[in-house]
């Protein structure tokens, strides 16, 4: 597993299009957190997301997926190292991006994005394992959030996205349900990740 988390971290820092991305985030991040802490957290938000689905989804998309699991043949430790990575990207982005939020002291808002992170990256990578193509995920994560999360659900629990938004503004019960999506998506994830590559 340690082998798989140094190889995707090292692959997010050098793959030009993932570090160019990340570093304009972050600045983008700095510049919000200097002016406004919510259009930060919902920057931060979306960026952590779809960070941690690029973890995952880049080795369908670059077909180097032939190749990681030729060199682990067991996929569960493979989905595990990447849920790590995932988790390690997306906090550091959240982490870097909000300190000009942490130097405005406002520690408690930086504090509670940081908290629902590592969940938002396990749900964020285990859908990218389950879908592999990282437009289809994050188109239709957002049509899912606009139309039945927004439109439908009018942003009230127990939805993923909304559960999400809830953890990030330091609500408890949505920490613990979007933890319960997060735990359905890996377990989702565990179950379709054995299947073949060749449609990929």
């Amino acid at each position: 597993m340690i082998s798989i988390l140094r190889s995707d971290l090292y692959r997010t820092a050098t793959i030009r299009s993932s570090s160019i991305s990340l570093a304009v985030l972050v600045l983008l991040g700095l510049l919000l957190g200097a002016v406004n802490i919510d259009a930060w957290a919902l920057l931060a938000g979306m960026g952590a997301f779809g960070f941690a689905a690029m973890v995952v989804a880049q080795h369908y998309q670059h077909r180097t997926a032939f190749l990681l699991y030729l060199s682990q043949p067991r996929r569960m430790v493979v989905l595990g190292g990447q849920l790590v990575a995932a988790i390690v990207v997306a906090t550091a982005f959240v982490a870097t991006s909000g300190l000009a939020v942490l130097i405005r002291g406002e520690s408690g808002p930086y504090k509670d994005l940081l908290t629902v992170v590592p969940i938002m990256a396990i749900l964020a990578a285990s859908c990218a394992s389950i879908v592999r193509r990282s437009t289809w995920l994050l188109l239709g994560s957002a049509g899912w959030f606009v139309f039945v999360e927004g439109l439908i659900g009018r942003l009230k629990l127990p939805l993923p996205f909304t559960s999400l938004i809830s953890a990030g503004a330091g609500d408890t019960r949505g920490l613990l349900i979007a933890s319960l999506w997060a735990g359905v998506a890996v377990v989702v994830a565990s179950l379709s990740i054995g299947r073949d590559l060749t449609g990929d």
